[in-house]
């Protein structure tokens, strides 16, 4: 069998192709249409990678697919031709931008053509000619008449020598992807186009378009909507409003952040001790793009303003003010309130600076199984203990397994008023395991809220656990009274145990939070630690502890504005002349 010769056949089809324009578009009556578009490639001078070849093929076979079913398929091909690179290249070797980008035209298009691809080239476009970028022009024109083209004030990466703007993918590692040159972020008067006004619709007609589910959430996470409200802290006399989505969380926050471009700071800096330490801080972490910073898993960085103080509105404390890279200046406010218990990039800047942690959301767990509350029947509330101990020879943690009732858990008991937490605790693990030498570890701090029905006493619970830390010093025990030891029986599990050993509905949450000192709960629940607002709901505090500082409700979004003036030589000019 003769060996296929591939060039001879695809080269005899493709000129035929091109004879008779077989893919070429045209007005049929009655025919149905199809508009297909691959995104149009950047012809280099290296010619076309896999990657265009990937993309190219599946959009081709759609186009062919449509013809076979009947369809008039419009399937244009261009060239997106403007940029940075042919840029560079002239600047390198002297040759104009139109002649390089002429030239690699002419082999991106030999190249497709060669590979068979079912373009309509009566169609073909150039970015670069002026019959086709008359119509960028045309279009920015109509933004600017409708008020969506603007010139603001913007912070943007800039490279001192090349002096110009340069976008976050054109940064490597803090420089000029040109020149290797460190940018910085300079404010500068920028062309911006206002997106941002339609940031709402964006997100709502989310729902009335048939996407996956993951890019559904992509495309929200990227427009990043919070609804919350505008709580001022007070800096030297000087209100620093600060954007939340939690303000029933503003009496755990024990610092305030902010961002190194917030147009405070250089008032600030004239009244601190560590000027020039904090002054090369946030000349560094202008240097960095903001995908840089806010890198997920990045270790946290700042600088303490020593000699300044905020005010936290909600209990009139003193807090240390801190400039972290983190922080955004085009996010919220350019300032973040610190609540590292309730925020897991706040723990972590917190761990790091031995800020303290302090607990006022108690989550509430509701049951709904075996334990759901009796409707119609009264509610007892009870403040509660439960111990966790820890036995440091083998790591296992002391249960207790109830007998005739399907109940496993850690010891629990109740508190009477007046009682002490840690001694409480340790009254329990006594009466009902006989264990005696505990050291502990901890001070109360975690509580936990429940609603159940208690089978055993036969009545709606409202329980408020708090949790207290021990370790086991030794063995030794004292013998468990009968009725206790008719109850229930001992057990002690690893904790990659307890998640399934556990039988009581906040179990989870509790096997997550033993053994782990940096477990940071990010939920709602029910506030404590919080003054005249302690028992409230989180969403109800909200409301209440917004008004009482002056909170402004408001919406932010994570999109911003576009900006578009990134002008270079090789590019289509911006159709506006200011004298």
């Amino acid at each position: 069998m003769k060996a296929y010769d591939h060039k001879r056949i695809e080269k005899k089809w493709q000129a035929l192709w091109e004879k008779t324009e077989a893919h070429k578009a045209r007005e049929k009556k009655g025919r149905k249409k199809a508009y297909l578009l691959i995104e149009f490639p950047y012809p280099s001078g290296e010619g076309m990678h896999v990657g265009h070849i990937r993309s190219n093929t599946a959009m081709d076979i759609l186009a062919r697919k449509r013809r076979a079913e009947g369809y008039e398929v419009l399937y244009p091909i261009g060239w997106d031709a403007f940029g940075l690179p042919a840029e560079n290249y002239a600047l390198k070797t002297g040759i104009h931008p139109s002649i390089i980008t002429k030239k690699a035209i002419d082999n991106f298009r030999g190249q497709l053509k060669r590979l068979g691809f079912s373009f309509d080239w009566s169609r073909e476009v150039n970015t670069t000619d002026p019959k086709y970028y008359k119509w960028t022009q045309w279009i920015f024109l109509q933004l600017y008449r409708q008020g969506l083209a603007y010139k603001h004030k913007a912070t943007i990466n800039w490279c001192p020598k090349c002096k110009i703007g340069l976008a976050n993918e054109e940064v490597v590692d803090g420089a000029c992807e040109r020149c290797g040159t460190p940018t910085e972020k300079r404010e500068k008067e920028q062309w911006m186009l206002g997106i941002t006004k339609y940031a709402e619709r964006l997100d709502r007609d989310l729902d009335t378009v048939d996407y996956l589910p993951k890019i559904k959430l992509q495309q929200r996470n990227w427009i990043g909507k919070s609804e919350g409200y505008e709580i001022d802290f007070s800096v030297g006399g000087k209100k620093i409003p600060v954007f939340t989505t939690r303000p029933d969380t503003l009496f755990g926050a024990t610092a305030l952040v902010l961002a190194p471009e917030h147009p405070l700071l250089s008032e600030l800096l004239r009244n601190i001790s560590n000027q020039k330490d904090a002054e090369r801080y946030i000349s560094e972490a202008r240097h960095k793009t903001d995908i840089e910073r806010t890198a997920e898993g990045k270790e946290k960085t700042g600088i303490e303003l020593k000699g300044v103080k905020a005010v936290n509105p909600g209990n009139g404390e003193e807090i240390p003010v801190f400039v972290a890279d983190y922080a955004l200046a085009h996010y919220g406010t350019g300032a973040v309130m610190l609540v590292p218990a309730h925020d897991e990039r706040d723990f972590a800047f917190a761990k790091k600076f031995g800020l303290p942690v302090r607990r006022v959301i108690e989550p509430l767990f509701v049951s709904t199984g075996a334990e759901k509350m009796h409707e119609g029947e009264p509610v007892v509330k009870r403040e509660a203990v439960c111990a966790v101990v820890r036995n440091p020879k083998d790591d296992t943690y002391l249960c207790v397994s109830w007998k005739g009732v399907r109940m496993n858990g850690l010891v629990t008991g109740g508190l009477e008023e007046g009682e002490d937490i840690v001694e409480a605790a340790k009254r329990e693990v006594l009466e009902e395991t006989g264990y005696k030498n505990l050291r502990l570890v901890e001070e109360p701090s975690w509580i936990i809220q429940t609603k159940f029905y208690h089978r055993i006493k036969q009545q709606n619970r409202w329980a408020r656990f708090h949790h207290v830390f021990f370790e086991l010093k030794d063995a030794k025990r004292e013998k468990v009274g009968e009725k206790e030891a008719a109850l229930h029986e001992v057990v002690w599990k690893k904790k990659g145990e307890l998640k399934d050993f556990f039988s009581v509905f906040e179990g989870d949450f509790v096997a997550s939070l033993v053994g782990n000192k940096d477990f940071v709960h990010t939920g709602t629940g029910i506030l404590g630690n919080s003054g005249e607002f302690d028992g409230l709901e989180s969403e109800e505090a909200k409301a209440a502890i917004a008004k009482k500082v002056g909170g402004r409700k408001k919406i932010t979004f994570k999109l911003r504005d576009w900006i578009f003036s990134r002008q270079r030589y090789w590019g289509e000019p911006i159709p506006m002349i200011h004298c």
